[in-house]
């Protein structure tokens, strides 16, 4: 990734905001979802400092429409809830307050103190603050002025407060001018910012990519050396990472970011070992275009699921945990399948912890692979009747248009279920009837049925 020009220095916090009037930004209530204004105007009424900030302030100034709408406030979470029944607390180490509106969920924040004024702020609110070893915030619920706030969050373009009272911006890192300048930049120092909060150098390269901004040198350099890091991330919180990552349509963009700054592999272990290896001559064809087709398919507001890119990442890992499995035991073909299947998931989820309603999706791409080949009888109308069919499809018609030189016959059956699904119902049994019947013509006698024998014994057991 591109990085701006060198020689600026990491943010150091202005003596003071910048503040920009009304008639010189273009922020607008206009431009702020109802449910988020509610909320302002309440905290306003009972006596609460309120902004807007970060990503809501930001996008209206590139000219961006939001998607969320976060607020800062000078009232305490229990405070918050206090003046909204439709108000959830949540979270441990960042004790955020939710808004909930239907599916709008606005997410409110106390402002932000400073760890050295721990002490005389755990008089006053028993709040705590922790960090480990490495220097990783651990828990962080000091509570301060709108100025330590803004010290306190990560990146200049989100350091920009939009008041409800007064309609004026205030920049309190330089936030406008990296925008105008299009960079991502840290405030602080960035390795203590980093060994803070890892996740940081995931949303580094997520705003860069996202804003199509670049990372500034300061901010980028230490992200290499840091990767490591990232290992103290739980699994959990890694997967709400990929899914910004990778389902925001920057997925492209983002892989090849994570690729090149070391930190894919935090991800993905055993898939970022075996590109290295080139282990595979059409693994990274496969994740490429899988990738591009999920980008097109957000970016034209079509459904995706995060179970289509595992299934993409680890099949050919499970392809050769499967024939590990042949080769070296007397399993059946399924009994192999399922044994790889819990081997290789059972080592992702160490890095993320992928929801079981994901794995099952998972699960059945994979076994609809073996499906779709079997055509024969009833089985075509069965497989075609399958909830994830079309996922399973498209999984197929992907490996296809990867692998067509190498494999006529995978070619061939993507033809052929491409077809099926616009035939209608007598033409669907004759495509089943053909493609059931060897090649050469001959149509193989059906085997005898044996007559069922008697079983006397409880059926109920």
């Amino acid at each position: 990734m591109s990085t701006s020009p060198k020689g600026q220095q990491a943010v150091t916090q202005p003596e003071g905001p910048q503040i920009i009037p009304r008639d010189q930004h273009p922020v607008s209530r206009n431009l702020i979802s109802a449910n988020a204004l509610k909320v302002l105007y309440r905290l306003n009424k009972a006596g609460f400092d309120a902004y807007l900030v970060g990503g809501g302030v930001r996008d209206i100034l590139l000219g961006l429409t939001p998607k969320d709408f976060d607020i800062a406030t000078n009232a305490t979470p229990e405070q918050i809830k206090s003046l909204f029944r439709n108000c959830r607390l949540i979270g441990r180490r960042f004790r955020l307050a939710h808004i909930v509106f239907g599916r709008d969920i606005i997410e409110v924040a106390t402002f932000r103190g400073h760890h050295d004024s721990a002490p005389k702020k755990l008089q006053n609110c028993n709040k705590t603050s922790k960090q480990n070893d490495q220097g990783m915030l651990l828990r962080d619920n000091i509570y301060g002025s709108i100025d330590e706030d803004a010290e306190r969050r990560d990146f200049t373009i989100n350091a920009l407060y939009y008041s409800i009272a007064d309609f004026k911006v205030y920049d309190f890192a330089n936030g406008i001018e990296d925008i105008e300048q299009r960079q991502v930049r840290l405030i602080g120092d960035p390795e203590t910012r980093y060994r803070e909060d890892p996740v940081r150098m995931l949303r580094a390269i997520r705003f860069a990519t996202k804003l199509d901004m670049l990372i500034h040198p300061d901010t980028e350099a230490p992200i290499k050396p840091l990767a490591s890091l990232l290992e103290s991330i739980p699994p959990a919180r890694l997967f709400e990472e990929f899914l910004k990552l990778f389902l925001s349509g920057k997925a492209s963009e983002n892989f090849n970011a994570l690729r090149e700054y070391g930190l894919f592999g935090y991800f993905f272990p055993q898939v970022e070992s075996d590109l290295k290896a080139g282990q595979y001559p059409h693994m990274q064809a496969f994740i490429n275009q899988a990738l591009s087709n999920t980008d097109d398919r957000i970016n034209n507001e079509k459904r995706v699921t995060p179970a289509f890119l595992f299934a993409v990442f680890l099949w050919y890992p499970l392809q050769q945990k499967i024939r590990e499995f042949h080769d070296s035991t007397s399993l059946t073909p399924q009994d192999a399948f399922f044994a790889a299947y819990g081997e290789i998931m059972g080592k992702q989820q160490q890095s993320i912890a992928i929801p079981k309603r994901f794995q099952s999706v998972i699960k059945d791409i994979w076994i609809l692979q073996e499906k779709l080949v079997r055509r024969e009888g009833k089985r075509a109308f069965k497989t075609f009747e399958h909830p994830k069919f079309r996922a399973g499809y498209d999984f197929l018609l992907l490996r296809s248009q990867i692998e067509n030189k190498d494999s006529p016959a995978l070619v061939e059956l993507a033809s052929w279920w491409t077809d099926f699904q616009n035939q209608g119902y007598e033409t669907q049994q004759q495509m089943v009837k053909t493609a059931a019947r060897p090649k050469g013509g001959a149509r193989r006698s059906p085997r005898k049925r044996r007559k069922p024998r008697i079983n006397n014994s409880n059926q109920n057991g």
